[in-house]
């Protein structure tokens, strides 16, 4: 690793930690030549993800370009921790994948698939734009749809939280000996 400061590539390793995320490797470096200390972020790298657009391009799969559309249609609510774990999440999913192509649409669909849980305002704003909706009627539907999933999801977490009676189970001694 070079140093930021004077360029020499002799550095060394002061200390080695795992990050926050657990994915990556936190090193704290020092140079030789002018004692310079800095610190690096270290992130394994596996096989590219290919990304096929819809004009039938291909691009390698980009965590801060999907970071930057996700972004603009956040809310305020989206925090940049949110927004980091989404993503994450996301390059998790297609790595678990084991394919080395996916198509653009299905990024897409996971990316609201995520937003719908988490915000549903930058759900909205980002389903505006993938699904170019340019109709109003178009857009009372999908309201409509992130409602119904929105209940359904709301129920399922209160069906979740209702403790059900448990019948004591009668607690008996070790297995009876006979008698002869």
């Amino acid at each position: 690793m070079r140093c930021p400061s004077c360029g020499d590539p002799d550095t060394r390793v002061i200390d080695s930690r795992e990050a926050g995320d657990g994915a990556s490797i936190r090193r704290r470096r020092a140079c030789d030549r002018c004692e310079d200390r800095f610190t690096t972020f270290e992130r394994s790298e596996s096989a590219r993800i290919q990304v096929h657009k819809r004009d039938g391009s291909r691009q390698e799969f980009d965590r801060r370009k999907l970071a930057s559309a996700i972004e603009k249609a956040a809310s305020s609510s989206l925090s940049s921790e949110k927004l980091g774990a989404l993503i994450d999440d996301i390059e998790a999913t297609l790595k678990q994948t084991g394919t080395s192509e996916v198509p653009s649409q299905r990024i897409g669909e996971m990316v609201l698939e995520r937003l719908a849980d988490v915000d549903p305002m930058s759900y909205i704003r980002f389903r505006i734009v993938y699904a170019k909706l340019d109709d109003l009627t178009a857009l009372r539907e999908e309201l409509a749809a992130l409602d119904r999933r929105r209940e359904v999801s709301r129920d399922r977490k209160v069906a979740e939280q209702i403790a059900l009676p448990i019948d004591p189970v009668p607690v008996t001694s070790g297995p009876r000996k006979r008698r002869r």
